[in-house]
């Protein structure tokens, strides 16, 4: 969730407040308590509470341990999320003997070193050990795309019982969806079309080039597929925050 660890997140979900006394009794110094042992409830999140450390010594030292009862949320999605994680990274040390698996507050902590701004291209130059690198300026958006219609006929039944066919022609004046064309020097895809020739234009992120543009005026770049690519230019140069 974008925190350096475990133990700086349950201090902001605590609202770094003593969950003992409730910030009663006016120690700044905040520890982070296991509520079962870390051998038996290990270091996660549901298994931590933000103590100030006069509570904390004072619940060890009176034995107070059991008054906080650990929340367990499934953990079917994690476990499984978990073991897909490991079993990729195995399959890729095969193949691939120096990869390597790196968390989310290095990759902070790299970008924070050396000033760097938060956006997905710098951390891909922080995972690879080069923040630093001169990017190429150039990015790409990728999408995938249906590649055929599953709802064979419209929801609505006409008059008479009737089933209208909820599949469009392929073809529109040579043009298909999803087709990458060039609109007035600017590429774009057809997500939309009409029988009469005309077509809504848009880029990948959803931004509309123009809503009904004439097929007189298109020219195609690529056919259609499953995976679209957008090349753009994009800013992903370094940037060095202001002290």
């Amino acid at each position: 969730m974008g925190f350096w660890n475990v133990r700086e997140y349950v201090l902001y979900r605590d609202n770094h407040t003593c969950q003992y006394c409730k910030g009663k009794k006016k120690d700044p110094v905040l520890q982070v308590h296991h509520i079962e042992s870390r051998k038996t409830g290990g270091d996660s999140p549901d298994n931590l509470i933000t103590l100030c450390k006069t509570c904390h010594h004072e619940i060890h030292e009176k034995g107070l341990e059991h008054i906080f009862q650990r929340k367990r949320p499934p953990m079917r999605d994690a476990s499984q999320m978990t073991a897909m994680r490991w079993a990729m990274f195995s399959r890729i040390r095969e193949k691939y003997s120096h990869a390597n698996i790196t968390y989310g507050y290095i990759t902070k902590c790299i970008r924070i070193a050396n000033g760097l701004s938060k956006s997905h291209m710098v951390d891909a130059r922080c995972i690879s050990g080069d923040p630093l690198a001169k990017p190429s300026g150039t990015v790409y958006l990728l999408k995938f795309v249906r590649k055929n219609n599953r709802q064979l006929h419209k929801a609505t039944i006409l008059k008479g019982g009737k089933r209208k066919s909820n599949k469009a022609p392929r073809f529109v004046k040579g043009f298909q969806l999803f087709d990458k064309v060039v609109y007035e020097r600017k590429e774009c895809f057809i997500f939309g079309r009409r029988s009469s020739g005309y077509f809504d234009l848009r880029l990948l992120d959803g931004t509309k080039v123009h809503a009904s543009a004439s097929w007189k005026k298109l020219k195609r770049v690529e056919h259609a597929s499953t995976l679209l690519i957008e090349r753009r230019k994009g800013d992903s140069s370094p940037t060095f925050a202001l002290a």
